[in-house]
C-alpha cells in the first residue's frame, strides 16, 4: 500500500514539472510587446494607403521566405539568395533562423491606424479590431486602390546580440494569386528603431495576355 502511494505521489509531482516546462515553452513563443511597432512601422511606410480601411493578418507567424519553400529558411537560402548584398550580420542571420522555427500566435497588439482582422487558413476571425487613432499615409497611393488589403503575414522579429539591429520577413498575398514577400532591415538610433532596407524575396505578377500576331485591327 505505502508503494502505491509512493508511486502516486512521484506521478503527480512528474506532471506538475511536466505542466510547468509546458508553459514555459508557450511563454517563450508569445511574440514580444517590443516587436509591434516594428510590424506598424512596416505596415504604415510600405502597404498602408489613403484607401486602406481594413487589413487582413494570418494569425500564425511565417516560417519561409518563398510560397514554394517547405521548411523553415536555413542560413544557406540567406547566403544563396545574397539578400542585402550579403551584407547582413551573421549572428543576426542566425537569430532570425531560430527565432522563426515554429510559428508563433500573432496578438491583437497592432496599431497602425486602421481596423483589421485575423486569419487562419481561409477562414477569417470575427470580429474587426477596430483602431480610433487616425493615421497620416505621407505617400498616398492611388484612391481606386482597395479599401481592404488581403492580406498580410509576418515572420518573428529578430534581433542581433547588441539588440540595435533586428530583422523580419513580410509578405502580402492577393486574392488573384499576386502577391510579394519581403525582407525589411531595421537599425537602432538611440531609443527609436528605424527602417534601414528592404530586400525583396519573391514576386508573383498576372502575366499580361499578349495579342496574337498577325494583321493589326484597324477601326473602319
Amino acid at each position: 500500500m505505502m508503494t502505491r502511494l509512493v508511486l502516486f505521489v512521484m506521478a503527480l509531482l512528474c506532471a506538475d514539472v511536466l505542466l510547468g516546462l509546458s508553459g514555459a515553452v508557450t511563454e517563450s513563443d508569445r511574440i514580444p510587446a517590443e516587436d509591434y511597432p516594428l510590424y506598424d512601422q512596416v505596415v504604415t511606410s510600405t502597404f498602408l494607403t489613403s484607401a486602406t480601411q481594413l487589413i487582413v493578418i494570418e494569425r500564425l507567424t511565417r516560417l519561409r521566405l518563398s510560397p514554394d519553400q517547405e521548411e523553415p529558411t536555413t542560413i544557406e537560402a540567406f547566403q544563396e539568395q545574397e539578400y542585402f548584398d550579403e551584407e547582413l550580420p551573421l549572428d543576426l542571420i542566425r537569430a532570425f533562423i531560430s527565432v522563426n522555427r515554429a510559428p508563433s500566435r500573432l496578438e491583437g497588439r497592432f496599431h497602425f491606424g486602421v481596423g483589421y482582422r485575423f486569419a487562419t487558413g481561409d477562414q477569417i476571425e470575427e470580429p474587426e479590431v477596430s483602431l480610433a487613432r487616425p493615421v497620416t499615409v505621407a505617400h498616398a497611393r492611388s484612391v481606386q486602390a482597395s479599401p481592404r488589403l488581403e492580406r498580410l503575414a509576418f515572420s518573428r522579429v529578430a534581433r542581433n546580440v547588441r539588440n540595435d539591429q533586428a530583422l523580419q520577413y513580410v509578405e502580402v498575398l492577393r486574392p488573384d494569386g499576386t502577391g510579394a514577400g519581403f525582407l525589411v532591415w531595421f537599425r537602432r538610433q538611440g531609443q527609436t528603431w528605424r527602417l534601414f532596407d528592404t530586400a525583396v524575396a519573391w514576386t508573383i505578377q498576372v502575366e499580361e495576355e499578349q495579342e496574337p500576331e498577325g494583321e493589326p485591327n484597324l477601326a473602319p
